[in-house]
């Protein structure tokens, strides 16, 4: 994917992953039900600030917080600005 964007800082762009559509037991979630997935995978990364080095790396697969992040429409696709900080772990 070439998305044509640096976010500065310590921000990190991340492609949410697409939502549950079927429960392990295999029942169908209506899309009012479903929940807001809480997983995605990095984009794009920023160059830290001057005392931060960034831990998280373009292709990393990350959870990050139920209300973390800005959700932003490009070209056409859905992704979530947030900070470093909002990531809770690399998968």
């Amino acid at each position: 994917m070439g998305v044509n964007i640096k976010p500065l800082s310590d921000r990190v762009l991340v492609e949410p992953m697409a939502a549950e559509t079927q429960t392990a037991s295999g029942i169908y979630i209506p899309d009012t039900a479903k929940e807001k997935p809480q997983k995605g995978k990095v984009v794009a990364v920023g160059k830290g600030k001057k005392d931060h080095e960034m831990t998280v790396k373009v292709g990393d697969t990350v959870l990050y917080g139920k209300y973390s992040g800005t959700e932003l429409k490009l070209e056409g696709e859905d992704f979530l600005m947030m900070r470093e900080d909002d990531i809770l772990a690399i998968v």
